[in-house]
């Protein structure tokens, strides 16, 4: 009898599982069953037939195919998750790509290590990213308009020797120093930034209502996801300044600009603007807008309609809906909102207690009202991790507190979501939940930077420090000129010490410092950085300039603080620069 011979053939494998599936079945059975049911319906099956893969089984959480190059693998894998991205799915999904020998079975089902190093890495994917082997991005690099990141080499499971493998990141740069560094391009869809309104109430101290009208109409505007819309600590950078409209759209790298004016007098408030192709200079439209003080979000939505008609006649007709957020009932409130605002993004120990002070004011008039109790929450939090509290235990509680009441009161809008499950990430560290909050943020309003960098912020602190970086450079394109772009250097810096990319830590701690020489971060970090790459005289320097600017930091106290226990490159590297402990 002769032996039947085994059938073998290269493959590219491409491995896909729901994040916590088990979870959400026990929370949510039907409605995870059905949502699933749907991405395979939707975008998993057609994902594969436009790129020519063949679905080799599916299980009740996962699915497993075969291409014929890896180029068309990690195509179709790019493709499924942006389409899961962009859209409203409560699931995730991890994906692991490899190219690899397989045996064929008699039913045409597929064997051996080229699958099953596919099926580990989708395993320690990200969830919403895309994994790799070194075979499969030996073949696409270059290839694809995509960037990479090195997550060196991965011991998996019942695989013999380790694996070297890549994180895949759509339109991203393959090293942090070329995405820093890289001139802005317009966006593929209608972008705009509305820069700050003249105050011609005569009055300084009205100067904050002006700023407040400005960042609600970006809110409003950046909940059309057909926008692309520049965050407002980016078109507030160019404040008080004589301006040429082209430069800023140039530096910005948007196509439209708002300009315009508020008068706030006798009861009323008028706003005059004007909207202006930054490309060509021409102006578009300008129009003139009154209404009595007790209407003020009327006329924010009245300039909002203008505004995107201008750019995009039809958008209005079906988003103007999604643009409208949840506001206080009580004017008075609102005011205590925009004020305590302001002075949270001053982020000074003063700044951190006067946004306390006035955010209970607000609350005192208006007990639900989720976005300002959720400021209240940021500026108790940041005050227990910057070192101010007097009373840590209380204001930790405090945090607390006020960010579940903030969900309690809103779970819908974007910016409460978010600043939210910051907090919690630093003061109970229930990560599972908190990054599946701020995913809703970001799923909510995709052009909401506060959400990308609390987004950041959270999954750093859960130890995911690849979807960190992301998050980072997604809300710096957001704001590419913002006041507070240390915060966000810094984080990438934080985000690259726990990646084992230390060079690229300092390039980014480096620019957090030129921001602001006075910032303790971005020293902690350059420290760290320096002292893992034995560059022992810049990190006692770097040290020293920490210890300078915060002269009673310890590393205990910085553990104490909260959300370091996923970093431990960062304390091991602050320890090697003789910091106290």
């Amino acid at each position: 009898m002769t032996e039947q011979r085994i059938q073998r053939r290269l493959a590219a494998i491409l491995a896909a599982d729901v994040v916590g599936y088990s979870a959400l079945m026990q929370r949510a059975e039907e409605a995870t069953y059905a949502e699933f049911e749907r991405l395979k319906r939707e975008v998993i099956e057609p994902g594969l037939s436009r790129h020519d893969g063949r679905l080799i089984k599916t299980t009740g959480d996962g699915a497993l195919a075969e291409f014929a190059s890896p180029s068309a693998a990690v195509r179709c894998a790019v493709e499924m998750q942006e389409s899961i991205a962009s859209g409203r799915s409560s699931l995730k999904l991890r994906i692991g790509v490899n190219l690899g020998e397989v045996i064929v079975g008699a039913d045409g089902d597929l064997f051996g290590d080229g699958i099953n190093i596919a099926v580990r890495l989708e395993g320690i994917a990200d969830p919403g990213g895309i994994l790799i082997s070194e075979k499969v991005y030996s073949e696409v690099e270059g290839k694809l308009d995509v960037g990479f990141e090195d997550r060196g080499e991965q011991q998996l499971k019942n695989i013999s020797r380790p694996v070297r493998a890549c994180a895949v990141r759509a339109g991203a740069h393959s090293a942090l120093t070329e995405s820093l560094s890289a001139a802005l391009t317009l966006p593929d869809k209608p972008s705009i930034a509305v820069l700050p309104f003249e105050n011609m109430s005569g009055d300084p101290e009205q100067e904050y209502f002006a700023d407040g009208m400005v960042e609600e109409i970006i809110t409003a505007l950046s909940r059309f996801r057909s926008l692309f819309v520049i965050a407002r600590n980016s078109s507030f950078a160019f404040k008080g300044k004589a301006i040429d409209i082209k430069e800023v759209g140039h530096k910005l790298g948007v196509r439209y600009i708002l300009e315009g004016a508020v008068r706030k007098a006798a009861g009323k408030v008028r706003i005059t603007g004007q909207l202006i192709d930054a490309v060509t200079g021409s102006h578009i439209w300008a129009d003139r807008f009154e209404r009595e003080l007790t209407d003020v979000f009327a006329l924010q939505d009245e300039v909002t309609v203008a505004v995107v008609s201008a750019i995009q006649p039809r958008l209005f007709q079906t988003g103007i809906a999604m643009a409208t957020r949840r506001r206080p009932e009580n004017l008075t409130a609102y005011d205590f909102y925009l004020r305590a605002w302001h002075q949270y993004c001053l982020a000074t120990r003063e700044g951190l207690a006067e946004a306390i002070r006035l955010a209970h004011r607000a609350l005192e008039l208006e007990p639900r009202f989720g976005l300002v109790a959720a400021v209240a929450g940021l500026s108790y939090m940041n005050n227990v991790i910057w070192g101010y509290a007097a009373d840590p235990e209380f204001e930790r509680n405090e945090a607390i507190r006020l960010s579940r009441l903030a969900l309690a009161a809103d779970d819908s809008d974007p910016e409460t979501l978010a600043s939210a499950a910051v907090t919690l990430a630093y003061t109970v560290g229930d990560f599972e939940s908190e990054m599946e909050i701020v995913d809703r943020a970001v799923a909510l309003n995709p052009n909401s930077f506060r959400a990308w960098h609390d987004r950041g912020w959270v999954y750093r602190a859960a130890g995911l420090p690849g979807e960190a970086l992301w998050s980072f450079e997604r809300a710096i394109r957001m704001s590419p000129v913002d006041h507070q772009l240390h915060q966000l250097f810094a984080g990438m810096a934080t985000a690259c010490i726990e990646l084992g990319r230390f060079d690229e830590a300092i390039v980014a701690g480096k620019r957090a410092q030129r921001q602001n020489p006075s910032f303790g971060t971005a020293y902690r970090c350059l420290a760290s950085a320096f002292a893992h790459l034995g560059r022992d005289a810049e990190a006692c320097e770097a040290a020293a300039c920490l210890l300078e600017v915060d002269p009673a930091f310890t590393i205990s106290a910085y553990i104490a603080r909260g959300g370091q226990s996923n970093a431990k490159l960062m304390i091991e590297g602050l320890r090697k620069a003789g910091l106290p402990e």
